[in-house]
């Protein structure tokens, strides 16, 4: 008796196994996107990278940072600018604003490689590639090295008067 099993019992199961696997009836509609969102979108999109308008908290950060920095508490000021940059790791203007702290500081060496990663991320933004390339002649001068001091003129020339 145990082996046989009630067709009721077996048929229950089923149902409820097959209930289970089953979607919702009803798809929910798609979210439209507003069009004051879609402007907004669209008019950032033409911005050079440095001025969009990134998050609410990266503008506080980076609004302190500058307090911080004009008030020479560049440790602050750094801080605070990577605290922005682990929000927004692509954001070319929170790069070179870090690598002109460390200008301040001069950590020349590190200046540059964030003026460099700035720039990598800065494609559509000729402005902020030649202040990122101003910003590592800079650092190369202040090192001794004239002469990569002018390659890094050169290009800042190229890119912005």
């Amino acid at each position: 008796m145990i082996n046989r099993l009630d067709p009721l019992l077996v048929a229950a199961a089923l149902a409820a196994l097959l209930n289970g696997c089953a979607g919702p009836g009803e798809r929910p509609a798609p979210v439209q996107e507003s069009e004051v969102q879609r402007r907004e979108t669209a008019a950032d999109e033409g911005k050079p990278a440095a001025e969009r308008p990134g998050s609410g908290a990266v503008l506080a950060l980076r609004q302190d940072a500058e307090r911080q920095s004009s008030v020479g508490r560049l440790d602050r000021a750094a801080a605070l600018l990577e605290r922005a940059l682990r929000i927004e790791p692509r954001n070319a203007g929170l790069w070179h604003r870090l690598a002109r702290v460390r200008l301040q500081q001069e950590r020349l060496h590190l200046a540059e490689s964030l003026a460099l990663k700035s720039n990598s991320l800065a494609g559509g933004d000729p402005a902020l590639q030649g202040q990122n390339w101003r910003l590592i002649a800079r650092a190369r001068r202040a090192a001794g090295d004239v002469e990569g001091a002018g390659r890094a003129e050169r290009r800042a020339g190229e890119l912005s008067p």
